[in-house]
């Protein structure tokens, strides 16, 4: 099974990798599943057109394997897949909260190793994800694993001891987003707006937003006084909100949400 990618829980994320990975360009037949879930090797196998088994023993030799499973579940999984990992494998976790050091003490010495954390718009290939290396990484193997992440958006490289702080933006961030949302839906409706008109510009807005954010490369602070004329009605709305301490809140929570994860971390 040499360079053959084995992929352990293909619950939500686990399947929104593969599916990113095969749009990528990656043969079916160089991924392997392994899913303990009655009934779930030929739905997988329809889909995908992957391999998938129920034995964790069968990523023996495979050059990389990637860990979607859930935190509570991973450490569990990783004594059993001790004893079958390939001496040079490179493992890839994406269980939030679950330390390189903590899975390096239940793998082989020098086990290479790569925690990551995704966020759920890799599931239409916009994903933000952060990547740290564990001590037995190298720089290929850590370029290896961000080629993984980049079939379904993009990646940043930093210490591990920041992943507390992408958790709490870009992990948690979209839920941000789409609370800001429904909030703005329920004011569209308040003020007579069909709600599907409501929603329909709404998400086109943001998304719109978005992507003159990326395109223009240009600071939020002037994007958002180009919108903003003197005495306007964006004025007067950007003030209500700050009467109403929305950006310290915005703040506090991204704060709280990183102080969660640390918690959960026992960092």
């Amino acid at each position: 099974m040499s360079g053959t990618l084995a992929l352990v829980g293909a619950g939500v994320m686990g399947q929104t990798l593969l599916g990113g990975l095969l749009r990528a360009g990656r043969e079916p037949g160089g991924v392997l599943v392994v899913d303990r879930r009655p009934g779930r090797a030929r739905e997988l196998h329809e889909r995908f057109g992957v391999r998938v088994v129920d034995d964790v023993g069968a990523v023996a030799g495979a050059s990389t394997v990637l860990l979607a499973v859930k935190p509570q579940d991973l450490l569990a999984l990783l004594d059993s897949l001790a004893g079958h990992l390939a001496p040079d494998a490179l493992v890839v976790s994406l269980a939030a909260g679950v330390t390189t050091a903590a899975i390096e003490a239940r793998l082989p010495a020098g086990t290479a190793v790569v925690r990551v954390m995704p966020n759920t718009p890799s599931l239409v290939d916009e994903g933000m994800a952060g990547l740290s290396g564990g001590s037995a990484c190298g720089d290929e193997q850590l370029a290896e694993a961000e080629d993984l992440l980049r079939s379904c958006g993009r990646t940043v490289v930093l210490a591990e001891k920041h992943l507390d702080a992408v958790t709490a933006l870009s992990g948690s961030g979209p839920a941000y987003v789409f609370y800001v949302v429904e909030a703005m839906v329920e004011a569209g409706v308040l003020l007579g707006l069909p709600r599907a008109t409501a929603t329909e510009l709404v998400v086109q807005t943001v998304v719109g937003a978005g992507a003159m954010l990326r395109e223009t490369g240009q600071h939020p602070t002037v994007l958002r006084e180009q919108v903003t004329s003197p005495a306007g009605t964006t004025a007067a709305a950007l003030r209500q909100l700050d009467d109403s301490g929305v950006r310290a809140a915005l703040v506090a929570a991204v704060e709280a949400a990183a102080a969660r994860s640390r918690q959960l971390s026992g960092s």
